[in-house]
């Protein structure tokens, strides 16, 4: 049995080093027939009509393409049960499944194990033999255990099954914009982090060749940003301004010097220093400030092509020779590349690696161009190859036919029309059939999500991040350094109201030159508000630099992360008199803020009671309280499936959450993915939420939902949907209810 360990190791290291599915496949079934000396080792996949299709086999004669219908023979039957089947004479099993030509019937011993991935069967291992007898309870053993580690593999195989099924290969990422564009691929090459790392002779040449590659940079960024803000000017323009910002940073020029000093040249200090902010953001778990690891990668990029004189960072073949729509492909796509395509060229963007939150998502959703991140790398992917972009769900089609190219036509033309309309909703109130007026908001925390928030027709900011000065620097900012970010974002939404969160520092949000002990559970650690008056004199800075900012405005408010007790409210609401003191003492003419809490941790919904004096409104942070609430990282790949923030237990909190605060009379506004959720928006309708804040992309979607609903038909799907106990008969319900109400758009378009 120690033998057999130690070949299912060697398989699955050799297996997980393949690149090719079809060499994995085949690298699988040979092995294991080789360890157990087996005649014939088969590998099933599941395909998205139950159906079994045969990957590959070792000892079956498979020269055309082998389905078993679902639930049918021997391997539906070891799916359906989920346990293995060893029996000896295979043929005579009222279960067994003929298949003509393939030579099964010479094999009557079968032993079939299941391959189970987060819970559900997607595959089966199939081992048979000429000898008509059971296999061994050792091999059974081994190939239950391999079994285990190979689903994790086969998982991944899915496009090798829809490849054999037809000559469409479909590829799955997320959606970072939405739409549809079809056009033919152009390769971005990524130069920055493949530099060798090298000495440098004369440091103080190298300090000049620094300061000369960043005025050529600045001139590049700001020539770049002139060209694609030609027609665009009010929703890319502050993109340009954040790449410009962190290049003039002090801490990414003292962090390239300090790599001069040490004996690097200059790329090899571009690269180490691209390297170091960008893990540092990377290792982070707040979705949104892990995307920023994206811009400092852009920017090294952008830097080292400079450097090399190169003013785009496409490869040599350019354009198509047909001159048609481009899509453009690779690791990150940055907003140089994006700047080198005449936009009206520009059919779509797919990024290996980017998330949907970077800024190459917040460019695609502000130009109108569809994009879809986090797809992997794309074996194979050619410069020319013509690929359809669904944005909407997340995929790339590659090698379509004429029949799917047709109806994907079909679907751009219906979206460009659906585009259309929702413009026009731009200057409309958010203001249900039965004239409920809803308050819509966008979430912020870089200059470049500012303008196509207002451009959207965002009626305030109910959520301001002031995380990023803090995580780019060397050091604390100053106050007067804060004071020159915050003031944007006011500025920009002069007269509307703008939630500015405090510091959100700590657990997974680490700052460089202020390191936390390792916690075991950052989550539930030294984080929000918590870390904050454990470092009060950062946080009276901050309050001051952010009353100081809105002066002579009415628009600010103060929002407190990750509050639980009133011992922590108390003590900032002291910490805000004496800033407020301190700045009347030094002359400031202003008004008291509003302060309000995040209710992210459960334990808060039965305080509020208690604080309803003593604070101003509240805000649903409905991420994480979904997160606490249901125990389930989303960000975990094992268990974020589980993650739904219309779950029942969701639900039920939120609406006690919404009762409580209207007892309470306090305002209250909800941020999170369940604002942009248009099954969720129709609960929270129900519930009585009059106030959501989202991402500025998804607010003329939302605003049509509302404009299409009345509150009675929330209402009463909130009361169906309080009435079960699973998410999938939720969102059934929902979009039974959206497509009744003429809203089945929406399903296809909310990701």
């Amino acid at each position: 049995m120690h033998t057999m360990m130690l070949a299912l190791t060697r398989i699955v290291q050799e297996v997980s080093l393949m690149d090719e599915p079809s060499d994995q496949v085949r690298k699988i079934v040979d092995s294991i027939s080789e360890v157990i000396h087996i005649d014939v080792c088969s590998l099933y996949r599941k395909n998205q009509l139950g159906e079994m299709v045969l990957l590959d086999s070792h000892g079956l004669v498979t020269s055309t393409a082998i389905k078993i219908p679902a639930n049918k023979g021997l391997v539906g039957l070891v799916a359906n049960s989920r346990h293995p089947l060893n029996i000896s004479n295979a043929p005579a099993h009222p279960d067994n499944y003929f298949i003509p030509g393939i030579q099964e019937e010479c094999y009557p011993s079968f032993c079939g194990i299941p391959l189970v991935r987060f819970g559900e069967v997607i595959g089966v291992l199939v081992v048979q033999s000429r000898n008509p007898t059971r296999l061994d309870d050792n091999d059974e053993a081994f190939l239950v255990t391999l079994g285990s580690h190979l689903a994790l593999i086969v998982a991944a195989i899915s496009p090798m099954v829809k490849q054999l099924e037809s000559n469409n290969l479909r590829v799955a990422g997320f959606s970072g914009a939405p739409g549809i564009g079809i056009g033919s691929v152009h390769l971005c090459v990524r130069n920055c982090l493949n530099v060798t790392i090298g000495k440098c002779k004369d440091p103080l040449l190298e300090v000049e060749k620094w300061r000369q590659l960043v005025s050529q940079t600045r001139l590049q960024i700001k020539a770049e940003q002139d060209s694609i803000s030609l027609d665009y000017s009010d929703n890319v323009s502050g993109i340009f301004e954040v790449y410009l910002m962190l290049l003039s940073d002090p801490a990414l020029s003292e962090k390239i010097l300090s790599e001069i000093r040490a004996g690097h040249n200059l790329p090899s200090a571009i690269k180490l220093s691209t390297q170091y902010f960008s893990s540092l953001f990377r290792a982070m778990e707040d979705p949104y400030l892990k995307a920023r690891h994206e811009d400092m990668t852009h920017l090294g990029n952008k830097l080292y092509q400079v450097w090399l004189s190169d003013k785009s960072s496409l490869q040599t073949d350019d354009f198509p020779a047909d001159d048609g729509p481009i899509v453009l492909a690779g690791a990150q796509i940055s907003v140089s590349d994006i700047a080198s395509i005449p936009i009206e060229k520009l059919a779509a963007i797919v990024c290996f690696d980017g998330s949907v939150l970077s800024h190459t998502a917040v460019l695609a959703n502000a130009i109108g161009v569809p994009a879809v991140m986090g797809v992997g790398e794309i074996k194979g992917l050619k410069t020319s190859e013509l690929v359809i972009v669904d944005g909407n769900t997340g995929q790339v089609i590659r090698s379509p036919n004429e029949l799917l190219l047709t109806e994907y036509e079909k679907l751009v033309t219906r979206e460009k029309s659906f585009s259309h309309e929702l413009d026009k909703l731009r200057d409309l109130p958010a203001q249900t059939s039965d004239k409920v007026r809803i308050r819509l908001m966008t979430n912020t925390g870089l200059l470049a999500d500012i303008k196509p928030g207002v451009k959207n027709g965002a009626e305030g900011v109910g959520l301001y991040r002031t995380e990023i000065p803090f995580m780019v620097r060397q050091s604390f900012p100053s106050e007067d350094e804060q004071i020159e970010v915050y003031r944007n974002v006011f500025s920009a939404y002069q007269g509307r109201p703008v939630y500015v969160r405090t510091l959100d520092i700590g657990g997974d949000k680490q700052l460089p030159y202020f390191p936390i002990t390792n916690e075991e559970n950052p989550a539930l650690g030294w984080r929000g508000i918590r870390f904050s008056l454990d470092n009060i004199q950062l946080l009276m800075t901050q309050i001051r630099a952010i009353i100081r900012s809105a002066q002579g405005r009415d628009n600010l408010h103060i929002l407190l992360p990750m509050i639980s007790c009133t011992q922590e409210l108390d003590q900032f609401l002291s910490l805000l008199d004496d800033a407020c003191k301190q700045l009347y003492d030094e002359g400031l003419n202003f008004e008291k803020p509003p302060v309000g809490v995040m209710v992210e941790v459960p334990a808060v919904t039965s305080q509020l009671h208690y604080w309803k004096h003593k604070i101003d409104f509240v805000s649903i942070g409905s991420n994480d309280l979904s997160q606490y609430l249901l125990a389930v990282d989303r960000n975990n790949p094992r268990v974020a499936k589980r993650f739904d923030h219309v779950h029942p237990a969701v639900l039920h909190e939120i609406n006690r959450i919404v009762h409580t605060a209207r007892e309470c009379r306090l305002p209250l506004n909800l941020c999170g993915e369940m604002a942009s959720d248009p099954v969720a928006v129709l609960l929270l309708l129900g519930m009585g939420v009059r106030s959501l804040s989202m991402s500025s992309s998804k607010l003329p979607r939302i605003k049509w939902l509302i404009r299409s609903v009345s509150i009675q038909a929330a209402e009463n799907f909130l009361q169906q949907a309080l009435a079960q106990d699973n998410v999938e008969s939720i969102r059934s319900l929902g979009a039974s209810t959206l497509k009744n109400m003429g809203l089945s758009a929406l399903l296809n378009s909310d990701g």
